[in-house]
């Protein structure tokens, strides 16, 4: 159950909209910040919020890969898989961080520290190979970089396996 105030918060931000709909990504991105990802509970407390059907949630939700419907680590690894990143060495990347955290994509550490999601676009076709940790975006990738994109995240008392490649 979310808290009073962050219910009033929530119920501000959809009165302020045009439509509920409109504010339905931002209502479940912060049920998904309080909850550390968006539970079934969150998807029914974001339908009474947003005067939708738990389903028409749910089908919103299952729509943008920003939202985890199932639990997450801490941090979320993003890596971008799109055509331009790929290009650019981007499943290179990909692999290099599974096997600096010592997990495959879609998985998470032991330590529920983090989580690795290939994504579709990250929006920086120009400077791929991209990632994202959190909301902090990483351009131009090298597997060199990946150790100190790791540690540079706040809260993070990261030291992952060491593999061959370094």
């Amino acid at each position: 159950m979310i808290p009073e105030s962050l219910k009033k918060e929530l119920q501000a931000r959809v009165a302020s909209a045009i439509t509920s709909r409109e504010a339905a990504v931002d209502v479940m991105k912060e049920l998904q910040r309080h909850y550390g990802w968006l539970t079934d509970e969150a998807v029914v407390e974001a339908a009474e919020l947003l005067g939708l059907s738990p389903l028409q949630v749910e089908e919103l939700a299952t729509f943008y890969e920003m939202i985890y419907r199932r639990p997450v680590g801490e941090k979320v690894v993003h890596v971008c898989d799109s055509i331009s990143c790929w290009a650019m060495g981007g499943e290179t990347l990909l692999a290099h961080v599974a096997g600096r955290l010592g997990i495959k994509p879609g998985g998470s550490t032991a330590d529920g520290m983090f989580t690795l999601l290939p994504c579709a676009c990250l929006g920086m076709c120009g400077d791929g190979p991209a990632m994202m940790i959190g909301e902090a975006l990483y351009g131009r990738v090298t597997p060199e970089m990946v150790v100190e994109i790791l540690k540079a995240n706040p809260g993070d008392a990261c030291a992952p396996p060491t593999t061959k490649e370094e």
